[in-house]
This record gives C-alpha cells, structure tokens and sequence, in this order.
C-alpha cells in the first residue's frame, strides 16, 4: 500500500529506487503497489545490485554498482564449515 499521504493514478509515471537489490522483492512489492494505484512503472534504479538474475525485475534497471555475491547450499557452504554463525542481510527479519 502507498504511505505517507502518497497518492497515483492513470496519469503518473513511476521509476522506484532502492539503495541495495538482492531479490528484488521489495522493489516488486512496490512495484505493485504504485500499478495497483493505478500508476505506470518504467523502471527501477538502485545504488547497488546484488542480485544474479538481470530479468527478475521484468521492467529495465540501472544500477550503479553491479556486485556477484556467492551463494553456497549449507553443505558446501566455507563459513558454514568453520561454524561462522548465519547472519542475514538486509532490512528484511
């Protein structure tokens, strides 16, 4: 949903930034929010790209830093092997 007072419809055009996409969940979910509000998306932009899938968007996006982060299954896992414990990135719990 829109907060903050913040209202779309048909005639608005809307480019949703983020600082750091991994999934790019959020930047979907907002995505959705402004197209439910009846609004056009025309593309995302963020500060840093973390993310391997460039279409997982399906809309264009610019980023300024584009960073291949690796991901390891547990059992093949370096940190996991020395017994480093998991912290999760990100905004999300």
């Amino acid at each position: 949903m829109l907060r903050r007072g913040f209202t779309l419809g048909p005639d608005d055009r809307v480019v949703v930034i983020e600082d750091v996409i991994t999934t790019g969940l959020s930047t979907r979910e907002t995505c959705d929010a402004a197209q439910a509000a009846g609004a056009r998306v025309l593309g995302a932009g963020a500060i840093i790209d973390r993310g391997a899938d460039a279409a997982r968007l399906n809309i264009p996006l610019q980023a300024l830093v584009q960073m291949q982060v690796a991901a390891y299954q547990p059992e093949a896992c370096p940190l996991c092997a020395a017994g480093t414990p998991v912290v999760k990135p990100g905004s999300r719990a």
